[in-house]
């Protein structure tokens, strides 16, 4: 009973004869619910939805039986019933939908953790390090980030910022040549003023994110994304970034409306992109005649082009492309860390979510696709032999996989699914054979190929 993982299975086993006949929440929703200060001793929570249920100053919360929920874990259980985590370190954990409301949690680590729906209310965040923490609709209301570090984190439009406290923040996690990165606000005179801090880092989610990977045609792209805008209306497409990559890649990136399928609008836009980009450039004019809104969005790719960072911010949808306000040097949504690279946390974050709503294998010795691309995402963010740019690159492929994997029979989506994995095989190649990454793809690529249904 004093927790020792030598008697585990012992611990497991009197636990659950313990619970026989006691109070049993199997199975039950309790979503919300209160138990602080209550006795738990021999309560059964298995198969139990405890998504920010309370346990503060809860009593024998390690008597209950808890099965898979996360009061399996003593360190959790221990910061749920004290609310102290102060300095501890919660690197790489699964915190998914636990309570921590007004918790104690200054100069802790949650590296790599998963914080989505987890309730944070009021807690103090202060110079807590939350590199690749993934915080998809998480309730940060009133939480005080003061001195945070947030290294590629990964928040949705669906995270709450609400009255967030926060006099600056570090955009990398300190070393010891810098032990303050990337602080915000850069000078380190001025601070945030209230509500400021949430308007400098919300971000711009819901977006189609066209990649060009070589050979850009500025004239094609032009008119395919009109093309696309024309006939998808209801998607109410708005440009809101244009990023080199490389020589010559480029990143379109494109506003839509929520709940377009953003899948079949990319498998679209590519077919039209394709088959314009092998037209003559006098058979592309006569399409173009004087139609100033191609004539402006093609001006603008060939200046991002030209350019190692261009963005676009301002009037941007079809209607009027002609009013685009262009602006330089920075990321549109101000938090990416490098100025070529889209931020890590956010394209992980991505995938984790669509991975999320793909159902799990049915048989556990054969995974499905939903596990072989969750591999396949910690490979890649594991490798130590990929540029951060090449990882960026390669996850938003892997959420190709994943949005695809949704209807992985259809045509369409196998089209999708089958030009996905040729990138991947694109952006391998020439690793050294001795990667992780390479063993681990040489069998996860021909695995969920198959899976697609594709030879």
């Amino acid at each position: 009973m004093k927790g020792d993982q030598k008697h585990s299975l012992i611990r497991n086993i009197a636990i659950a004869f313990a619970a026989t006949g006691g109070t049993s929440f199997r199975g039950a929703n309790l979503t919300d619910a209160d138990f602080t200060q209550a006795t738990l001793k021999s309560t059964d929570f298995r198969n139990t939805i405890l998504i920010c249920s309370r346990w503060h100053q809860a009593k024998m919360l390690d008597r209950v039986h808890p099965g898979s929920t996360y009061l399996q874990n003593s360190q959790i259980r221990q910061l749920l019933v004290t609310g102290q985590g102060q300095d501890k370190n919660f690197d790489r954990e699964n915190l998914r939908g636990i309570n921590l409301q007004k918790a104690n949690l200054a100069d802790a680590t949650f590296i790599g953790a998963d914080l989505s729906e987890t309730n944070l209310q009021d807690a103090d965040l202060s110079r807590v390090k939350l590199k690749q923490t993934q915080l998809d609709g998480t309730d940060l209301t009133g939480a005080n980030f003061t001195g945070a570090y947030i290294e590629d984190w990964g928040i949705t439009n669906t995270t709450k910022l609400h009255g967030v406290r926060c006099e600056y923040v570090f955009m990398r996690l300190p070393t010891k040549e810098d032990p303050d990165p990337l602080r915000k606000p850069d000078n380190k005179q001025e601070v945030f003023a209230d509500g400021d801090f949430a308007d400098f880092i919300k971000p711009i989610f819901d977006t189609l994110d066209l990649y060009h990977n070589q050979n850009v045609d500025p004239r094609a792209v032009a008119i395919a994304f009109k093309n696309l805008a024309e006939n998808h209306p209801e998607a109410e497409l708005e440009i809101v970034a244009m990023e080199k990559r490389g020589d010559d890649k480029i990143l379109l990136r494109a506003k839509t409306a929520a709940g377009s399928d953003k899948s079949q609008l990319s498998a679209e836009y590519f077919d039209d992109y394709n088959q314009l980009k092998a037209l003559s450039q006098s058979q592309q004019l006569l399409l173009v005649e004087k139609d100033k809104r191609i004539i402006s969005l093609e001006n603008m790719v060939h200046t991002a082009l030209k350019q190692p960072k261009f963005y676009t911010q301002g009037d941007t949808n079809m209607s009027d492309i002609s009013g685009i306000n262009i602006q330089g040097s920075s990321n549109v949504s101000g938090i990416a860390g490098n100025n070529s690279i889209a931020n890590l946390g956010t394209i992980s974050g991505n995938v984790s979510i669509a991975l999320n709503q793909l159902p799990d294998a049915t048989d556990a010795e054969k995974p499905g696709i939903k596990e072989l691309l969750s591999q396949l995402q910690d490979a890649i963010i594991q490798s130590t032999y990929l540029s951060e740019e090449d990882k960026a690159e390669a996850l938003e492929q892997v959420n190709t996989l994943a949005e695809a994997g949704k209807n992985p029979q259809e045509s369409t989506k196998q089209k999708t699914a089958k030009t996905a994995i040729t990138m991947l095989k694109g952006i391998f190649t020439g690793l050294p054979a001795v990667a992780s990454l390479v063993e681990a793809t040489n069998k996860l690529l021909p695995a969920i190929a198959k899976l697609f249904g594709l030879a």
